[in-house]
């Protein structure tokens, strides 16, 4: 799942990152409106989190302009605003939920899962499937041939991000911005790690291999010589 969080906090949003994050979702954060309504359009998200007092252009203006557009996604204010009226005026505009701060990262976490949820009703968007490996994006959980495999959380958002971008060659710099938040240094051999691992997991004892190593360039998923 990926996820857009506009907050112009600094120390609230990177805390929400980290933890969202750690929670195994993608997620793009950005601390000004403009910038927000520019990713809104020009990704593809699965929920966008928005604070409604933001530099540029506030967050009533980001639902208005994307429910106009005609995108559905699921849109969840957090506010220190607390007024009912303020409220009232958010869910009418096309927000789906109200979080006011501060508040509980573990409500947070339910809030958004329970708009994940009401966000895709359908089963075909609950689920990625490639070859005999399927995720399931609601439980977070991963099979192949039928067999449960278990992964972290890190793991289960590396595996997304390959799924999503099937037959797209990743540079390690992209899989360590998307699934750590930092930058790429040539020292550290996180990304290889954590792809070796993924690999035993998911592919070493089935066929076909699915985790492609391109030398010089990066990782691929797709299915072996296909």
């Amino acid at each position: 799942m990926k996820i857009l969080l506009i907050e112009d906090e600094y120390k609230t949003g990177d805390y929400l990152k980290q933890g969202l994050t750690e929670s195994g979702y993608l997620t793009d954060w950005t601390t000004d409106g403009i910038t927000g309504l520019h990713l809104a359009f020009s990704e593809q998200y699965d929920l966008i989190i928005l604070d409604v007092m933001l530099p540029e252009l506030d967050g009533w203006h980001i639902v208005d302009r994307i429910r106009k557009s005609g995108k559905n996604l699921p849109i969840l204010f957090l506010t220190a605003r607390d007024q009912v009226e303020d409220r009232v005026k958010g869910l009418e505009l096309g927000a789906d939920d109200y979080l006011i701060k501060p508040f509980a990262f573990s409500e947070f976490l339910a809030r958004i899962k329970s708009l994940l949820r009401r966000g895709q009703p359908q089963e075909e968007h609950h689920f990625i499937k490639i070859a005999d490996l399927e995720l399931d994006l609601h439980k977070r959980r991963v099979t192949r041939a039928g067999q449960r495999i278990d992964l972290t959380a890190k793991e289960f958002a590396l595996m997304e991000l390959f799924m999503r971008r099937r037959g797209e060659v990743l540079p390690r710099s992209l899989i360590a911005s998307q699934i750590w938040d930092m930058n790429f240094d040539s020292d550290t051999n996180v990304v290889e790690v954590a792809i070796k691992r993924l690999r035993n997991k998911i592919d070493s004892n089935f066929s076909p291999k699915l985790i492609q190593n391109i030398r010089g360039m990066g990782y691929v998923l797709e299915i072996e010589d296909e």
